[in-house]
């Protein structure tokens, strides 16, 4: 992952920002420490290992150590704390604002709770909480209408991925069923290809 965090900092000036999970170790500044190195001006640590929700003080002393990584690197480095509960079995947004604002007193600089279904949890959420807060796109919802609602940053996720995942199912299938080619389109833009 850093070295790929590398590749990705050498080819834009963008800055860069790493989903890293929950810090893949016992120690999540490390992972901080790691991509800062490797070029990364921002991270995320969630309160999920892959098989549980850490425990709210659990959760809050790696939300600590990464603060404490991010704020030694030596540049602004955004640390954001995510709150996975809503989507990992846990949907109770009394306990999602509960572990945003530990994460916001811990110093986290961003707060995310992937996951909010609807405008009344996003506004909830933005209200309970003094810092940036970022919200998960739905495509029941536009931008404005989450700015609206308090959010500061919109994440897609792997949303875009699986839009194109179901349009190679939609052509996939008109060839099967109807040896139909029309949704295969005409190849990729122009200017795409100066970029290969």
């Amino acid at each position: 992952m850093v070295d790929h965090v590398a590749v990705l900092a050498r080819a834009t000036d963008l800055p860069v920002s790493v989903d890293l999970e929950d810090g893949h170790g016992a120690d999540p500044g490390v992972a901080i420490s790691r991509v800062a190195e490797a070029g990364a001006v921002g991270g995320s640590i969630e309160d999920w290992d892959r098989e549980r929700l850490y425990g709210l003080d659990e959760a809050v002393e790696r939300v600590r150590a990464a603060v404490a990584a991010a704020r030694a690197v030596g540049f602004p480095f955004t640390l954001t704390a995510r709150a996975e509960n809503h989507l990992r079995g846990n949907p109770d947004l009394d306990d999602t604002i509960a572990r945003l604002q530990a994460f916001e007193s811990a110093g986290a600089d961003v707060l995310y709770a992937p996951g909010l279904s609807d405008l009344d949890e996003v506004r909830a959420v933005c209200g309970a909480v003094s810092k940036p807060v970022n919200v998960l796109a739905r495509p029941n919802l536009t931008f404005q209408e989450l700015a609206d609602a308090g959010a500061q940053r919109v994440s897609v996720g792997g949303s875009l991925t699986w839009a194109a995942v179901q349009r190679l199912v939609e052509a996939a299938t008109a060839i099967r069923d109807r040896g139909d080619f029309s949704l295969l389109g005409s190849g990729p833009p122009a200017d795409w290809l100066e970029l290969a």
